[in-house]
């Protein structure tokens, strides 16, 4: 079921939904400070992804920022973010940049592999 708070509104470009997948995969939070400082580092769980944002579980009293870098457990990339809406202890979240594919496939392939 795709993210309906993804949508794609780049240049002259119609809305777009993205596929969303299923991940449950570790990941950090971690806040953007003073000169792009990033001292601060929450975990997180990712529940769902897509190439132009996810859905994260969080511990309910933290306070999440409207912009952050995400780390997915496992590979070493950070990702821009921007915090879309929260529902308790539901994050969803849009990626400041559309992921590449192959990185959402290498992510993908990753969580399978911690399934076996």
């Amino acid at each position: 079921m795709p993210l309906q708070t993804h949508l794609d509104k780049h240049g002259d470009q119609p809305e777009r939904n993205y596929r969303e997948f299923g991940i449950d995969r570790p990941g950090k939070i971690i806040f953007v400070g003073h000169h792009l400082s990033t001292k601060t580092q929450v975990r997180c769980l990712i529940r769902s992804i897509t190439l132009a944002g996810a859905v994260l579980e969080v511990t309910p009293g933290l306070e999440v920022p409207n912009h952050f870098f995400l780390e997915i457990l496992g590979i070493r990339d950070e990702i821009g973010c921007t915090l879309v809406k929260r529902d308790g202890e539901l994050v969803t979240i849009s990626f400041n940049m559309l992921i590449n594919q192959e990185f959402l496939h290498h992510v993908l392939r990753l969580s399978f592999e911690a399934e076996l």
